[in-house]
């Protein structure tokens, strides 16, 4: 298989770097971390550098991704064929322990991510940034591109929200790569840590479709890649009492609930806020989680130009236009929500508690975006440092 990208897995592979031969190396990686031949990366690691592996670390979800929904979370294990240990970053600890770390001389990561703030790898990647200079343990990220490209939408988090679903100051839609995102986390927060991104080579900043690499569900209600254009706008269901599409074979992109009326949703729409997508009006109804067994109404994202949908955009208007055209159907989902026991799962997924105030309310998108764009030009100026692609 050819593809126009290569990932900085198999630059790795292809070329190990000179300090990697015969160095005790960790490797933080999950099913969706292939070749392009959909090889998995540890097997990759392996044969380039045999015996290197000694252990390996999941994120939410686990190794495997085995684990459907949030909150679920992974034990520790033995890889099955390497017999090195399996270290869960999802369960009785969210970063690595120096008793893991022992010995270690470099952890390799190489993570899907989808381009947005709350989707849960990115806080993994800082924790382990941090434990990692404590323990004096290099980090090399093995790069991939960032599925969405590099859309910037929403507010930038504040201090006063930052969860495990927001663990640094960037918007819902940050347009970066985790290796990007690593170099700014070491900048900001100052990291004495050793970091190396091996970066991937022949993305010039555009949507995954032009890259000729395999897509490979990096979390089970993450299918898509339509799943992930939708994401960064539709996660903020989990923070509300409408269902986000889980229990279907479409999350994220099918949403609602019962007694949603979608034609009276469509009458309260902002029209232009769909720029770049079809809304298509249906009935649905999940196998588990919010309203399992239920008929919801609600619709399906079918998205139609990638470069021209706005995610977050789009979700707030719809938010909105549900609650102008049927008052109350749709309120806020309670806590605890991703280790956070008091403060509201909404907030902490947009990043401001005023503007949830304001959607709850009925407000329009338009009202809403034009709160952060004082902050989202101030992002363009933040992230320049930390760029190795195309902007």
């Amino acid at each position: 298989m050819s593809s126009k990208v290569v990932t900085g897995l198999s630059r790795l592979c292809d070329a190990p770097p000179s300090n990697l031969r015969g160095a005790a190396l960790g490797l933080l990686a999950n099913p969706a971390a292939v070749g392009p031949d959909l090889t998995s990366a540890w097997r990759m690691v392996e044969g380039a550098l045999p015996g290197g592996i000694k252990a390996l670390f999941g994120p939410q979800h686990g190794f495997f991704a085995e684990k459907q929904d949030n909150m679920v979370e992974s034990d520790h294990a033995v890889h099955p064929q390497l017999g090195a240990p399996i270290y869960s970053l999802y369960g009785e600890t969210r970063r690595p322990t120096p008793e893991m770390l022992s010995g270690l001389d470099a952890l390799l990561v190489d993570l899907v991510d989808v381009g947005c703030r709350v989707y849960t790898f990115f806080s993994t990647l800082v924790a382990c940034l941090e434990e990692c200079a404590s323990a004096g343990v290099e980090v090399v990220v093995l790069d991939r591109p960032n599925p969405i490209g590099r859309l910037s939408e929403g507010p930038v988090l504040p201090p006063e929200l930052m969860s495990f679903v927001g663990a640094h100051a960037i918007p819902l839609s940050h347009g970066l790569t985790l290796g990007e995102l690593a170099r700014l986390v070491k900048a900001e927060r100052n990291l004495d840590v050793v970091l190396r991104v091996i970066e991937c080579a022949g993305w010039d900043g555009g949507d995954f479709a032009g890259t000729g690499l395999p897509w490979v569900m990096p979390s089970p209600n993450m299918p898509t890649l339509d799943t992930a254009r939708v994401y960064p706008g539709q996660v903020l269901l989990e923070g509300a009492t409408l269902s986000e599409g889980r229990g279907t074979t479409r999350p994220f992109e099918i949403f609602g609930m019962p007694g949603l009326e979608p034609q009276a949703a469509l009458a309260a729409l902002e029209l232009d806020a769909l720029e770049g997508a079809v809304l298509r009006p249906l009935n649905f109804q999940p196998t588990f989680h919010k309203f399992a067994g239920q008929v919801c109404g609600g619709f399906q994202i079918h998205v139609t130009d990638p470069a021209a949908y706005r995610p977050l955009r789009a979700t707030l208007a719809l938010l909105g236009a549900v609650n102008r055209a049927q008052p109350g159907l749709w309120g806020l989902r309670p806590p605890p929500y991703e280790y956070e026991h008091e403060r509201r799962p909404l907030d902490l997924l947009l990043g401001d508690a005023e503007a949830v105030d304001m959607l709850v309310g009925g407000a329009r998108a338009a009202d809403l975006e034009a709160r952060w764009q004082g902050d989202l030009a101030a992002w363009q100026q933040r992230r320049e440092g930390a760029l190795l692609y195309p902007a």
